[in-house]
């Protein structure tokens, strides 16, 4: 009996009819993402989004378009954040196979516009694009395959171009996720920002710090299962920005931590003074609660950690969208 490729299976177990996206399930209910701590990331963005507008000169429109959109959250926030100047020209699309109710000034679409002018979030949507595995087996780089309840097959022998390039494999046992089709992607997604930026944020890594055994893992229910390909949890594994910005060409490019990113948007992370418990206990409480959220986006061992990688067209500078020179507008 033969079994399908990882890619194969993964493809099916995610998006294939009844399977865990085409079915509607929302990455709240598994695992928590960045944009489910708090308002605080998609402030970021706004900001980001203020600093873009600028650059661009304020064009009569200006769009937001999310990936892998989930339950609209990260969406519905910069909609509600965005101040007058933008939110009159702002058009924001959410892109999910499977939408779910109707949020007020957020557009639904199963697929990307044809072209956009202004923002393109992949917030954790790379690490879902299904990949080839393929590991040393007897001194021999193979293509893994699988069946439905994630036993694994050593296939035919592979001779992969991005696999040597990428993501050598010297020893037995070592394993790679072939990011092609991660590549094919984000180029395509990229390709429709005719004016503005494209930023994938996500946990990842480069060629300097590839992990031996790969990080194909799954989530269910807000805990990190085996990854088993039968629909019945999410399949992810981290995402090789290296190539993803290659396979990309724009006019500037820029890859770093949230941690750093969310500084240079501005985002605070003081703790609130001492005397303003006792002025504002209310106020005192909320701040604290910000200051908290923040940290936990900006943990260099958690949420701080993920990789942003920022491109830009039109001429912008993904490091000026970056700095704090730029004033906002919101």
């Amino acid at each position: 009996m033969s079994h399908p490729s990882w890619r194969d299976a993964w493809h099916a177990a995610l998006y294939a009819p009844g399977g865990f996206f085409a079915r509607g399930e929302r990455p709240a209910g598994h695992f928590r993402t960045s944009a489910l701590v708090g308002p605080e990331l998609a402030e970021a963005l706004v900001e980001m989004l203020a600093r873009i507008d600028h650059a661009l000169g304020g064009p009569p429109r200006l769009d937001v378009v999310d990936m892998g959109a989930g339950g609209g959250e990260l969406a519905g926030m910069m909609r509600e954040l965005a101040g007058a100047q933008l939110g009159r020209r702002l058009h924001v699309t959410a892109v999910e196979l499977v939408p779910p109710a109707p949020m007020e000034g957020v557009r639904w679409s199963p697929s990307l516009p044809d072209e956009m002018v202004g923002l393109l979030i992949g917030h954790e949507w790379l690490d879902s694009v299904p990949c080839e595995v393929m590991m040393v087996r007897e001194a021999r780089t193979v293509r893994v395959h699988v069946d439905r309840a994630g036993n694994e097959y050593p296939g035919d022998v592979v001779s992969c171009r991005w696999q040597r390039r990428w993501w050598p494999l010297c020893s037995e046992g070592d394993r790679a996720e072939v990011g092609e089709s991660r590549d094919v992607a984000w180029a395509a997604a990229v390709s429709r920002v005719r004016a503005g930026a494209a930023l994938a944020i996500d946990y990842g890594h480069t060629r300097a710090d590839r992990p031996r055994h790969g990080t194909l893992t799954g989530y269910r229910r807000g805990r990190q299962v085996p990854p088993v390909p039968d629909g019945s949890c999410d399949l992810t594994a981290h995402v090789a920005f290296d190539s993803c910005a290659l396979a990309a060409p724009t006019d500037g490019t820029v890859l770093t931590t949230q941690r750093a990113a969310l500084a240079a948007l501005g985002l605070p992370s003081g703790a609130p003074a001492a005397a303003l418990a006792a002025s504002d206990p209310l106020g005192w409480l909320a701040t604290t609660a910000r200051v908290g959220r923040v940290a936990e986006l900006r943990d260099p061992a958690g949420l701080g950690g993920y990789g942003w990688l920022l491109q830009t067209t039109a001429g912008l500078s993904p490091r000026g969208l970056l700095s704090c020179g730029l004033p906002s507008v919101t």
